[in-house]
């Protein structure tokens, strides 16, 4: 059965907290309490009373109900100082801020021209225009991103029926751990143990964007010898392919005198090369990022260990799975309408 009777939990801090919003962020709808309770026959002093109010006060706000209806129960502008700074402070701040700098309240104020105004002050007027946050770091760019992005169309346009297209690039894996924010516990620390001495290995991906085959190759450094093992390991997967066209970035290891005699007596294989400075543009870099995800927080004893971690993390994924995590069609190496090749190659 429900109990007869209800009520709150006595708690004095709870009752001065409430007291609190009701004199302060809530007073307007306090005032309208007021008038509802006027409305049910108390008195002024019984309000009063009720809500911790001196009874002139209550009497007042009932006076202007009266005379002005809801709207009077709102503030009214009070006269004051006027803001330190200006009207156009907010505009200066923002221009200021839009220098890469690294900006501090000591600083703005400085390259403002020591207004007459506490440094707290000066924090409050920037915290209106701006936020504590960290910058994120940006590739510079290709100027003529837009004509090798066409040339790299009409390349990939003109490739012969039953040749196959692969994205490819290399990144390198440490026995250092990578350390990204997870859930921990309450009152504890998860601590991650570092190695001794930290060690690098190189890896060479490459993706079909039709299927999403993967090939991948683990080397002590990526150079030209290594990239051309990578290359022939790609060229005898497919043997009976008219073209392989491999789509990468500009890295000179990519188009080195090693590279291009070994592609000179392979006709069958094609690099295309992409805009320069333009990571994400690659399907691979976002292989990349899942796989080094899997690897953060979790150190190993060994190289072996952590090698054996990026052979697990390819091992358990089929091709459809490696192509979602690809997504080669936002691509901008694709041209529009490529979809449509690509699911019925697939």
């Amino acid at each position: 059965m429900r109990p007869a009777h209800v009520f709150a939990k006595p708690s004095p801090a709870a009752e001065l907290e409430i007291v609190a919003l009701l004199h302060g962020p809530w007073r307007v709808a306090l005032r309208l309490l007021m008038i509802l309770l006027s409305l049910r026959g108390l008195t002024a002093a019984e309000i009063a009373s009720l809500l911790d109010y001196d009874p002139h006060t209550v009497r007042r706000w009932i006076d202007r109900y009266n005379q002005e209806g809801v709207a009077g129960l709102e503030d009214r502008p009070r006269p004051g100082a006027p803001r330190l700074g200006g009207r156009r402070l907010g505009e200066r701040i923002r221009k200021l801020l839009g220098e890469p700098r690294a900006w501090t309240v000591g600083r703005l104020w400085r390259r403002l021209g020591c207004p007459a105004m506490s440094l707290a002050t000066l924090a409050r007027r920037v915290r209106e225009q701006a936020s504590w946050r960290r910058p994120r770091l940006v590739a510079k760019g290709d100027p003529e991103e837009a004509a090798k992005l066409a040339a790299l169309h009409q390349e990939i346009a003109a490739l012969p029926e039953g040749a196959v297209l692969l994205a490819e690039d290399e990144t390198h894996v440490n026995l250092l751990p990578w350390v990204r924010s997870t859930w921990i516990v309450k009152g504890q620390r998860l601590e991650v143990m570092t190695p001794g001495k930290n060690q690098k290995r190189s890896i060479f991906g490459a993706i079909e964007l039709a299927t999403g085959r993967w090939f991948y190759r683990i080397v002590e450094r990526a150079n030209s010898s290594t990239f051309i093992e990578f290359l022939e390991q790609v060229w005898l997967a497919y043997p009976s392919a008219p073209a392989i066209a491999i789509v990468l970035d500009n890295v000179s290891t990519h188009s080195s005198r090693a590279v291009r005699r070994w592609l000179a007596s392979h006709d069958r294989v094609k690099l295309l090369y992409g805009a320069r400075y333009c990571p994400h543009h690659n399907p691979v870099e976002r292989v990349w990022g899942a796989m080094k995800t899997y690897l953060a927080n979790s150190p190993t004893l060994t190289m072996q260990g952590r090698l054996n971690q990026v052979h697990a993390f390819f091992c358990s994924r089929i091709p459809a799975q490696m192509l979602a995590i690809a997504a080669p069609l936002s691509s901008p190496w694709l041209p529009a309408g490529y979809e449509q090749e690509l699911r019925r190659a697939a």
